[in-house]
């Protein structure tokens, strides 16, 4: 097969055919990109038969599926990512190429060793036209907010810190601690990695925002006050999920009041960063306290809506509804279609690379759930699915420390610290 030598560790190609497989192993390559989305055109070979085929060659595989006018900075780290991992060459390809160099180009740029200007100029020497790399980046140097995600492989979840490039103030949004399970052990890796962030970007930390109570991860707000001295916020509905928890876990002197924040925003709320402002709005459904923050382009939707290809949040856990999460969701897609929108999980679905950046527009085309779909075969659609699924695995030790914002339950006499679990508490959970 035809491909083009781009450096001595990456070449570029159009669609191989699954035959080729083998003799690419033979030729020296260790891993292949597949940076082409399933279903473009009939008779694509697709993501699980190319996956096959690599083990089947004993190449290396990775799935960065993208379309042009979508492309995030997500896919470029997830390319740049298996560059760095594959043990040997690789041949990265889409349709025609252009797309698989296109992510290339752009890691360069976004890396330093390539200028903005000569990305073109690039492309044609190889016989490619990457003006909707230009295009991209021109776009992206002038969005506001400047938005940089953190995921967080073991719990799906995605941080975020979102900056105001012309004073560096920002607000962390969502950050987790670190739980294992199996050893009950604790740790701040992901959100030093913030830290080191805001450091190295020169940030000045202005606020720490939970969109909810989480169920699958542990808050690391009150770590980051300690660190950063910035206060904490979350919806002010945040209570009646205190409530609910305080009587499921019996805690009787606990105060489920929202004191452990420092505010609590209701719908419409405006709050500063830097010379830029925050609006929340109110988006219960999946849990009672639910907010988005909009804050310039840009909103952090929480557990409301996925990536399109991922449709949306369950709504089964104590105080959810799907019935109020179709109407939160419609209140977001009634923001504008350029909109971008930051969820707060990936599951990444075929195995593809972590994704959490998508707009308005895309969801209203692209999302399963919504696309075509009426409030009433929404919630039918919800409800069904949401019987099947199992709870979160750390939905009960989480819960306990999320109502206390982020901080772990107080040591005892002995100096260690406990977890509650109350047995048979969550009615119809799936096994």
């Amino acid at each position: 097969m035809t491909f083009i030598k781009i450096t001595d560790s990456l070449a570029i190609s159009a669609q191989p055919e699954l035959t080729a497989f083998g003799a690419l192993a033979k030729q020296g390559f260790a891993h292949i990109v597949n940076a082409r989305p399933d279903g473009e055109e009939p008779g694509q070979p697709g993501n699980a038969a190319e996956a096959s085929a690599a083990q089947a060659a004993s190449l290396g595989y990775s799935f960065v599926p993208v379309t042009g006018p979508a492309i995030t900075e997500a896919d470029v780290e997830a390319f740049r990512k298996a560059l760095s991992d594959a043990h040997g060459p690789v041949l990265a390809h889409c349709k025609s190429g252009t797309r698989a160099l296109t992510l290339y180009a752009l890691g360069e740029v976004l890396d330093g060793r390539m200028k903005r200007e000569d990305v073109e100029s690039f492309g044609r020497n190889f016989g490619f036209d990457l003006s909707g790399a230009a295009r991209w980046l021109a776009r992206e140097n002038v969005r506001v907010p400047k938005v940089k995600g953190f995921y967080d492989p073991r719990s799906g979840s995605i941080q975020y810190v979102v900056s105001d490039p012309s004073t560096k103030a920002c607000v962390i949004i969502d950050p987790v601690l670190d739980f294992d399970e199996k050893s009950g052990a604790t740790a701040t890796a992901h959100a030093d990695a913030i830290l080191d962030y805001v450091r190295t970007e020169g940030l000045r930390v202005e606020w720490i925002l939970d969109t909810h109570p989480h169920a699958d991860h542990f808050s690391a707000a009150d770590y980051l006050k300690q660190k950063t001295g910035a206060p904490t916020a979350i919806g002010a509905q945040v209570v009646g999920v205190q409530r609910l928890w305080k009587d499921i876990y019996n805690l009787p002197e606990f105060a489920a009041d929202g004191s452990q924040w420092d505010r609590l925003f209701d719908d419409g709320d405006r709050f500063a960063i830097g010379s830029l402002e925050g609006r929340v709005m109110f988006s219960p459904g999946h849990t009672l306290a639910s907010v988005t923050y909009v804050i310039g382009d840009a909103a952090f939707v929480h557990d409301t809506l996925f990536m399109p290809d991922s449709g949306t949040a369950r709504t089964d856990f104590p105080g959810g509804s799907a019935r109020v999460l179709w109407a939160s969701i419609q209140r977001i897609l009634s923001l504008p279609d350029e909109t971008r929108l930051f969820t707060g999980h990936d599951y990444q679905p075929g195995g593809r690379n972590a994704k959490w950046e998508s707009t308005v527009g895309e969801q209203k085309r692209a999302n399963p759930h919504i696309a075509g779909a009426s409030e009433e075969t929404f919630v039918a659609t919800r409800e069904a699915r949401d019987k099947t699924l199992p709870m979160p695995k750390l939905i009960l030790q989480a819960l306990q420390v999320n109502i206390r914002g982020g901080r772990l339950p107080e040591p005892e006499d002995n100096g260690r610290r406990y977890l509650k679990l109350p047995l048979n508490a969550l009615e119809g959970a799936a096994w």
